[in-house]
C-alpha cells in the first residue's frame, strides 16, 4: 500500500525531483501509519486479499456466466408469448458468517437479471424472482459455494 500511495503522489505532482520523492516518502509513510493506527488497516489483510485473488477471479467469472444464463432465461420469458412468468419470493438461510460474504451474495443475486435481493436479516435472505424457474436452487448456488470456500481460506489464514 505504501508504494501505491507513493505512486499516486508522484502522478499527482507530475514530475519527479529529489524534493518531491523525499516528501512523498514521508507523506506515504505517515498515511500508512495513520491507516494502520486509526482505520484498522493491516498488512495482513492486504496479503489475505492477494491470497484470495484466484478465488475472486473465479467468482467474477462465475458471476459473468450466471448473468449471461439469466439474461437468456429472462429474454426467453419476454419473447415467448406462451410462457407466463410466475413471480415468487424466495426465503432462504445461508451458512455464510462474514458480513462481506453476505454482501457479495446479495449483490450477486441482484446483479443477476430476474432476481433482486429484498432483505438480508442475520442469515436469512429474501429474494424476489421474476419466475419460479429463476428461484430454483438459490440457497445452494455456485455463489454460496465459492463464498464458503473463501471464508474457509480466510479462516485458515487467520489461524
Amino acid at each position: 500500500m505504501f508504494f501505491v500511495i507513493f505512486a499516486v503522489w508522484l502522478i499527482l505532482n507530475g514530475k519527479i525531483t529529489a524534493e518531491i520523492c523525499f516528501f512523498g516518502i514521508g507523506i506515504s509513510a505517515a498515511l500508512l501509519f495513520f491507516m494502520c493506527r486509526f482505520m484498522e488497516y493491516s498488512l495482513k489483510k492486504e496479503l489475505l486479499l492477494f491470497y484470495l485473488t484466484p478465488l475472486l477471479v473465479r467468482y467474477f467469472w462465475v458471476l459473468v456466466k450466471e448473468i449471461v444464463k439469466a439474461n437468456i432465461c429472462v429474454l426467453r420469458i419476454i419473447l415467448s408469448p406462451e410462457l407466463q412468468p410466475e413471480p415468487a419470493f424466495v426465503y432462504f438461510t445461508t451458512r455464510l458468517r462474514s458480513g462481506m460474504a453476505k454482501l457479495l451474495l446479495a449483490n450477486s443475486i441482484t446483479l443477476t437479471p430476474g432476481t433482486i435481493t429484498i432483505s438480508v436479516e442475520n442469515d436469512r435472505f429474501c429474494v424476489h424472482c421474476l419466475d419460479k424457474e429463476l428461484a430454483e436452487g438459490m440457497e445452494e448456488s455456485v455463489f454460496v459455494d465459492l463464498l464458503e470456500e473463501m471464508e474457509a481460506k480466510e479462516a485458515q489464514w487467520n489461524c
